[in-house]
């Protein structure tokens, strides 16, 4: 296959190259050079060091003028100044019969990485300054960069990879980002009704299932995302590896899926309040939670980030303190209250499993579990606001594993001690069954029965604390997938607006729009409100796992790619997933559908009819994935003239190169080796730590 790429570097690279031009001056007049493949990308900049000296200055200098802090914070909202991205000098798309002359430098397109040092000598003979200032052009990034010479895939690479989104994030932020976003109703409240369901070992066997194929999906996830920390992540990975209508038709689906959640989250926290004063019109507290998670969002991804971190920090030591809790209680350590041990999980009080139908009610279930673990994913929806993507995604997809054992399974086994399935209270919601009544929560009935004073209160304000995360990861989801949706022109074009801070205000907007469904809560009658926000979750029912399925089978297209063109995986890239492990997800996902499938038309307890309400409740995301991926199909064939039959892109139309984070093979090599070496010098316990942490 004829290689077509052109590679950049960005701002912060050229910061951290400093060459040495012919006359031993250095900081003035320097080229910077990316070579790869048939391609040269260079970039000039002049007295570096006197400009990040004169910033780091003014920074110093900063006013706290309140007028000054005021046409500030307004300037922010402006559209992104792209003057400030680097010009780049590029020569395009040279003959692959063209071997790059001996002068010629390789170096390092590390979108994302500015700490490499890369030497480079006798630079003039590479690039004349005066030929290079005659090909300048605009950063790809710019709204007018031209992009008549490159293909549509190579486009859509470049546009994703070298977003101005703001990048600070760390490994802190990515693990409690995923963490935020997962840990919510699904557990502390939804997990009731399943229990109910399914009985205790019923909930923990299809809970342990679903969460194998999510971490085996975030092991693939965390290849690609490391080799391409692009916009978007496992929403723009399958228009590159799969075929662009299923990347249209999975964006969109995963975009709905967020945009509801907000709205859900608002009003399951105004709830949770009237657990203390049922007097109290929940549209208050709505607009009260409202007006707190657009502020957090308004402070940019670095204070979102914290703040994230904070709440996360807080659920993270509820649920551990749950646990203990837990325990002491199962054991009859608590004063005047009689020791459980394991009396909830036989007859009579209890049970394995529920006695009606077993299996089909492990299998009604699972769209409960599926979406108690959507948000796993988020820690790869940062990597392209990631200082670090090369460090942070691996660590953070190794944390998963205990997020899921820890605060998934254990919580599970522990409410399934404490509460028995057969308990009245898990099946008395007041909210029509979408799982926001906290008065269903195992986790809060299990202390009420617990005869322990206060705990009670606090639990619930733990779960306050939780939604409120969830609908802010929420939004930070939602909106970074609509940003992609925009940058690969899939949808509107406002959607590509970002503002000076870094920050995809188009599509904070659409979020914000989106959550003023919470005012739902308004409208007079339970029952109507419960209905409403019953479809609206339907959306959102099962797209998680679809999802995971296209995440699958992208890390498996872009590996068969590699090989293709003979360049095995663990050659060049820094982290490498098992094959099996997506194959297995790919096998565990649609069984699942299957079995999904089955007990949703045919739901346990109903004698064998089928019920299309229930169905469509669960399942209502398929159909609205089959028509997003047929229009965008009939959209292509009308407007582009690509074929209704042409399904996938075939192996050899693969770019595996454009947007990548590092592409340099020989420095890939060494790096790799690096590693391997210093993993070799350290004791047997500490090669093992590096394993799991």
């Amino acid at each position: 296959m004829e290689s077509k790429n052109v590679h950049f570097m960005t701002e912060n690279e050229l910061g951290s190259l400093n060459l040495e031009t012919s006359n031993g001056s250095s900081g003035n007049n320097t080229v910077h050079s990316v070579h790869t493949g048939n391609s040269i990308a260079t970039t000039s900049s002049s007295s570096s060091s006197s400009s990040s000296s004169s910033s780091s200055a003014s920074s110093f200098h900063r006013s706290y003028h309140p007028r000054e802090l005021w046409e500030n914070f307004r300037d922010g909202f402006k559209s992104f100044d792209y003057t400030t991205l680097p010009p780049v000098y590029l020569e395009h798309f040279k003959q692959q019969s063209q071997q790059p002359q001996k002068e010629q430098v390789e170096a390092v397109s590390s979108l994302q990485d500015p700490n490499r040092n890369t030497t480079f000598n006798s630079i003039q003979r590479l690039l004349d300054p005066e030929t290079a200032s005659k090909e300048a052009t605009l950063h790809p990034a710019h709204p007018n960069f031209d992009y008549s010479k490159f293909s549509q895939l190579e486009r859509d690479a470049l546009v994703t990879a070298m977003s101005p989104l703001s990048k600070r994030l760390g490994t802190r932020h990515l693990t409690y980002i995923s963490l935020g976003a997962s840990i919510g109703t699904g557990l502390f409240i939804s997990s009731g009704t399943s229990l109910q369901a399914a009985g205790p070992l019923g909930l923990l066997l299809t809970w342990a299932f679903v969460g194998s194929l999510v971490f085996a999906t975030m092991s693939g996830l965390s290849e690609l995302a490391t080799a391409f920390p692009v916009s978007g992540a496992f929403v723009t990975f399958p228009s590159l590896f799969i075929e662009k209508s299923v990347g249209f038709a999975i964006a969109w689906n995963y975009a709905l899926q967020w945009l509801v959640t907000m709205p859900l989250e608002l009003v399951a926290a105004s709830m949770c309040i009237q657990y203390w004063n049922r007097h109290l019109h929940p549209a208050i507290f709505v607009t009260v939670f409202y007006i707190v998670i657009v502020i957090i969002n308004l402070f940019g991804i670095r204070g979102y980030g914290e703040i994230e971190c904070a709440m996360s920090l807080i659920k993270v030591l509820a649920v551990v303190g749950f646990n203990i809790l837990a325990v002491i209680i199962v054991a009859g350590g608590v004063p005047g209250q009689p020791y459980i041990g394991g009396s909830n999980w036989h007859a009579p009080k209890g049970g394995l499993f529920n006695t009606v139908e077993p299996f089909k009610q492990m299998c009604f279930i699972i769209s409960s579990a599926s979406f108690a673990f959507a948000g796993l994913e988020l820690f790869a929806l940062g990597a392209a606001e990631s200082s670090t993507p090369k460090v942070s995604i691996n660590k953070s997809r190794k944390q998963i594993l205990y997020q899921i054992v820890i605060f998934y399974l254990v919580s599970l086994v522990m409410i399934g001690s404490l509460v028995s399935y057969k308990t009245p209270q898990l099946g008395m919601s007041r909210d029509g069954g979408i799982g926001i009544d906290v008065n269903t929560s195992p986790f809060v009935i299990a202390i009420k029965n617990a005869h322990i004073n206060v705990l009670p209160s606090i639990m619930n304000a733990v779960v306050i604390i939780t939604v409120l995360s969830v609908g802010n990861a929420s939004v930070y989801a939602s909106t970074r997938v609509l940003s992609a949706i925009g940058a690969l022109s899939q949808g509107p074009s406002f959607l590509r607006f970002i503002d000076r801070k870094g920050r995809p205000m188009g599509c904070l907007l659409v979020q914000f729009a989106f959550g003023l469904l919470a005012y739902l809560v308004c409208i007079p009658g339970a029952s109507t409100t419960a209905s409403i926000f019953g479809w609206l979750l339907s959306l959102s029912g099962l797209s998680a796992l679809f999802t995971y399925l296209s995440i699958n089978i992208c890390h498996l297209r872009f590996e068969r790619a590699l090989n293709y063109q003979a360049r095995p995986p663990k050659r060049e890239l820094l982290y490498v997933s098992p094959q099996w492990c997506s194959w297995y997800a790919i096998v565990a996902t649609l069984t699942i559908l299957v079995l999904q499938f089955w007990a949703a038309l045919w739901p346990p307890g109903n004698h064998g009819r089928a019920n299309a309400t229930i169905f469509f409740q669960i399942y209502l995301s398929l159909p609205v994935l089959l028509v997003s991926y047929v229009g965008h199909k009939v959209y292509e064939k009308v407007v582009n003239g690509v074929p209704l039959t042409k399904l996938w892109l075939s192996v050899d139309e693969i770019d595996v190169d454009s947007g990548r984070r590092q592409v340099d093979l020989e420095v890939v090599k060494q790096e790799i080796a690096e590693r391997s070496d210093y993993l070799e010098s350290k004791p047997w316990w500490f090669r093992l730590y590096h394993i799991f942490c």
